[in-house]
């Protein structure tokens, strides 16, 4: 691990050798997946011209994460953590080089299942292995650098993929997406540090869940996240479906104004990835969970009754920018929370549960604007955030309070008798 000295917010991709090479690993497969992401959605569309197989390949692709904490979470902790990462990248390269190949939409969407079943492996095992190669003190910048890369790349990745796809096919968008993989894993493989301080003995694949299971319900910091976010996930469910339905029949701004509303949460996920880091190391984690998901409500609530498009577009900059802080503290309070041996079945558990709950989200919100129009949907997301921003915060301020005793106990421990 490195030094516990801070750091400039991009000194860690300069002086920490390990977390340099997770950071452009990530970095390639993110703008790969992106770009990818909307050439296997005109592929879908084009080939059926049905939304109903886009709805398909969309839920296979997050299928995966939530049936992953349930099964085979345990594998993150048992298992190497820089093999799975390797695995997962050369199983999704393998997909996207046989996806040109594909005759039907149901060979696509079952490809895109496999390649959502190895995504479902690949993030939680970078959010594990993190700790291990920066220090305590550097988590906060190290997750808000992965996130800020990782936001950047949807942005350009998307815009790319829609012009690659425009210019040539959807296959060179695949066999792109497949070569980003190769260049992950090959970086990977390069990291000396290991990714996990030891491998936990098991007591049985059963009894392993189990341990996660309780261990996330003890845990203040996992509990947290459970509470506050699965209410926050939820909401912005119904944020996504009404989303293209504000833009083109309440604000009559047609598919311009749909991407730009699109456009204007990834900026500002961007901006909070890239500034929340610092905001956590100098106030802990209660006063920015609890404002970045206020944020959030207020951004979308103002979206809400906004006039038209543009003063939209601006505001959910504002909410783009909370969200972008909130996710930051909960990969922070799973790490913090939680022991090498058991952070990876945490990670699971925690995506697991945010997954579904999202899941459930958009299944309520869609016939819900149908019935009450996106204005509506959006103001009661507004709210349900609004209730997490509070739950967050005050559930946080425990989580605040044990590190600092802990902390506390620490400085004051008598050192050891010395010859």
């Amino acid at each position: 691990m490195t030094g516990g000295l801070r750091r400039a917010r991009f000194g860690l991709l300069r002086e920490a050798g390990g977390y340099r090479l997770l950071f452009l690993a990530t970095l390639a497969s993110s703008i790969g997946t992106w770009l990818a992401f909307v050439a296997l959605v005109v592929d879908v569309f084009d080939r059926t011209e049905d939304a109903s197989w886009v709805s398909a390949l969309l839920v296979v692709e997050f299928l995966p994460s939530v049936l992953l904490g349930f099964l085979t979470g345990r594998l993150l902790d048992a298992v190497s953590r820089r093999w799975i990462l390797v695995v997962a990248d050369a199983a999704r390269a393998g997909v996207f080089f046989v996806l040109p190949f594909a005759s039907s939409a149901t060979q696509i969407v079952a490809l895109a299942f496999v390649a959502g079943i190895a995504t479902s492996l690949f993030r939680p095992a970078v959010y594990a292995g993190l700790p291990n190669l920066v220090s305590d003190e550097d988590l906060p910048q190290a997750n808000g650098l992965l996130q800020t890369a990782d936001n950047f790349t949807w942005a350009i990745g998307a815009f790319a993929g829609g012009a690659l796809v425009a210019a040539t096919s959807p296959d060179a968008a695949y066999v792109t997406n497949a070569i980003t993989f190769i260049v992950s894993a090959v970086l990977i493989l390069r990291i000396r540090q290991s990714l996990e301080e030891e491998h936990a003995p098991s007591s049985g694949h059963w009894r392993d869940l189990r341990e996660g299971f309780v261990f996330a319900l003890r845990s203040r910091s996992l509990v947290t996240i459970i509470v506050a976010w699965s209410i926050a996930v939820f909401a912005t469910a119904g944020v996504n479906v009404a989303e293209i339905v504000l833009a083109k029949d309440v604000f009559a701004a047609g598919d311009f104004g749909y991407g730009l509303l699109v456009a204007s949460g990834a900026v500002g996920l961007m901006l909070g990835s890239l500034f929340g880091g610092s905001w956590i190391e100098q106030r802990g984690m209660a006063i920015p969970y609890g404002v970045s998901i206020a944020l959030m409500a207020l951004g979308f609530g103002a979206a809400a009754a906004a006039p038209n498009v543009w003063v939209a577009a601006v505001v959910v900059i504002a909410a783009g920018v909370g969200n972008g802080v909130a996710v930051i503290t909960n990969a922070v309070l799973v790490q913090r929370g939680a022991p090498d041996r058991l952070r990876g079945r945490s990670f699971a558990v925690v995506m697991s549960l945010s997954y579904a709950f999202l899941g459930v989200g958009m299944i309520v919100a869609g016939p819900l604007t149908n019935e009450i129009g996106a204005r509506a949907v959006w103001a009661g997301s507004a709210v349900l955030l609004g209730v997490a921003a509070v739950a967050g915060f005050l559930l946080a301020r425990r989580v605040d309070a044990e590190v600092a005793g802990a902390r506390s106990t620490n400085r004051t421990e008598p050192e050891p008798a010395r010859d």
